[in-house]
């Protein structure tokens, strides 16, 4: 451990920061579990859906609706970041946030006065919108902000966060389950204005990314806004050490390109940093993960299990337990290339068993029984460990004067995958249609399989490196193997440029010193 790698408890303060940053992501856990739980719900059906005696629910709700519903949010995500990468040329992360946060509200109001399926798809691609603000704004500000040997930690929280809001919405929708009129809806999402305001409010006192003001030239104000993220944990000598580290690797960056193109992030050693990035963001979609997202609720109802309002909250409730526990083992045990493929064997464990279990007992309680076992298993597994270590992984693979348009182009990838996903999930899953059922998963354990081989041979080992050590590590282009061991020029010549300030201060005072006490 290195000398900048301090305590946990003194970079509380930046822990505080970076963990309510982070409620941005809750907004989409929140979003997404409420409108799964909508279409399980009597209220909901009554405006949206239709009369069928012989569901459990008495009501039903078109294929083609529920793909419209889960699906335009995610259309709305691929919109927005058209104009994310394109917004961050002129302004910071925290005016990237406010403005997610003017769009969020637009749509959960339309959402709320709509009894139409339009109405909801256009409340549904202006949260889309405000989701694609978020999650590449603040996961930025996350990523820019944290100390190094804390970043996976302080990361992990963008990726407990939709757990949390998950929670939080399943919570809600329970509660408002058996209201029999438009109120079962309109309750949950007006909660959902909750999160976007104290996100809001809090921005006013946090200090704007000292990276993106280094890469702006206000070199005094990101040397402001560093000491106000860092405190008290680092002596003068070893903050100098950081910030000199920082500045001298936002100006190679800059040296190194013209601007900030889209062509670039396809270019050189940014090529194999954009491939990571979008593999990273990518294996969310491909690991199943967006099904029990967009269709938990509906999924579970479908399966056979008698509550699948209370089995929602069990499986978040687990998925919070085993992300908290993971961040944790991020800390204190594995690096993220050991948490990701970790995950992702489990992922594929889990998958496969609870595919085999509805293919071999269809439609039986054993099968519901076993589905609902390998189901929070899998929220604890993958969604505690390979699910919350890619949003860290994602952030700073990626060097600071690209991060938020390649995050931007590996959002609307991810996206697409994910509308791809939401829309044709129906087809597979509704009795209308072809119903899987639980065989649905075989699909997600052989998508699984290949997600685990290309993190096996292309993730490398970034744990305790910084923003510009990483960069370095690209940049001469070392091997995945190699990657974890390799002794980087950068902190060296940056701590000698911060021993030779200190030195050349303390020879300035002692010279002071000398020419004072003839007047004494």
């Amino acid at each position: 451990m290195g000398e900048r790698d301090t305590p946990f408890r003194t970079n509380l303060k930046c822990f505080l920061i970076c963990f309510l940053m982070s409620l941005a992501n809750s907004q989409y856990g929140y979003d997404t579990a409420v409108i799964a739980a909508f279409q399980a719900m009597r209220g909901f059906l009554r405006v949206f859906g239709y009369p069928d005696p012989a569901l459990a629910s008495g009501w039903g709700i078109e294929p083609t609706h529920q793909q419209l519903i889960t699906s335009f949010m995610n259309v709305g995500t691929m919109f927005g970041v058209l104009f994310t990468a394109p917004f961050a040329r002129y302004q910071g992360r925290k005016a990237g946030i406010w403005l997610g946060t003017l769009i969020c509200f637009v749509g959960i109001a339309v959402q709320m006065g709509t009894e139409s399926i339009a109405g909801v798809c256009v409340g549904r691609t202006l949260i889309g919108v405000a989701n694609s603000f978020y999650i590449t704004f603040a996961n930025a500000y996350v990523s820019e902000s944290a100390p190094r040997h804390l970043r996976a930690v302080m990361g992990g929280l963008f990726g407990i966060m939709p757990t949390f809001g998950g929670m939080f919405g399943t919570v809600t929708v329970y509660l408002a389950k058996n209201i029999d009129s438009k109120l079962c809806y309109q309750i949950p999402l007006a909660c959902l204005f909750v999160f976007p305001t104290v996100l809001s409010v809090f921005l006013i006192f946090v200090p704007e990314s000292p990276r993106w003001l280094l890469i702006k030239n206000r070199k005094e104000e990101a040397e402001k806004a560093l000491r106000s993220l860092r405190g008290d944990s680092l002596t003068e000598e070893l903050f100098q050490e950081e910030f000199v580290e920082m500045v001298r690797g936002i100006e190679e960056e800059k040296a190194m390109a013209k601007g900030a193109s889209l062509k670039e992030i396809w270019q050189g050693a940014n090529l194999r940093r954009t491939i990571l990035c979008i593999g990273v963001y990518s294996s969310r979609a491909a690991s199943g993960l967006w099904v029990f997202i967009a269709y938990g609720t509906y999924f579970f109802q479908q399966a056979g299990v008698k509550d699948p309002f209370a089995m929602s909250m069990y499986t978040f409730a687990a998925g919070i337990v085993g992300t908290i526990f993971a961040i944790w083992c991020s800390y204190r045990l594995f690096g993220r290339r050991t948490m990701v493929l970790f995950g992702t064997a489990g992922a594929v464990v889990c998958m496969f068993a609870a595919a085999l279990g509805g293919t071999v007992s269809p439609g039986t309680p054993q099968a519901a029984k076993n589905f609902m076992a390998w189901n929070v298993i899998y929220s604890v597994v993958y969604g505690g460990f390979a699910a919350t270590i890619a949003w860290p992984i994602s952030a700073e693979v990626v060097n600071s004067k690209l991060r938020v348009l390649t995050l931007s182009v590996a959002t609307a990838i991810d996206y697409v995958l994910a509308w791809l996903i939401a829309f044709c999930s129906p087809y597979f899953i509704n009795p209308k249609s072809l119903g899987w059922g639980m065989k649905y998963c075989w699909i997600w354990a052989g998508s699984n399989v290949i997600t685990l081989i290309f993190f096996y041979f292309l993730l490398p080992e970034m744990k305790g490196r910084s923003l510009e050590e990483i960069d370095e590590l690209f940049e001469k282009r070392i091997g995945v193997r190699e990657f974890a061991k390799y002794e980087c020029e950068c902190t060296r010549q940056a701590h000698e440029i911060a021993t030779q300030k200190k030195l050349e201060a303390a020879v300035l005072h002692s010279e002071l010193g000398l020419e004072k006490a003839p007047s004494q």
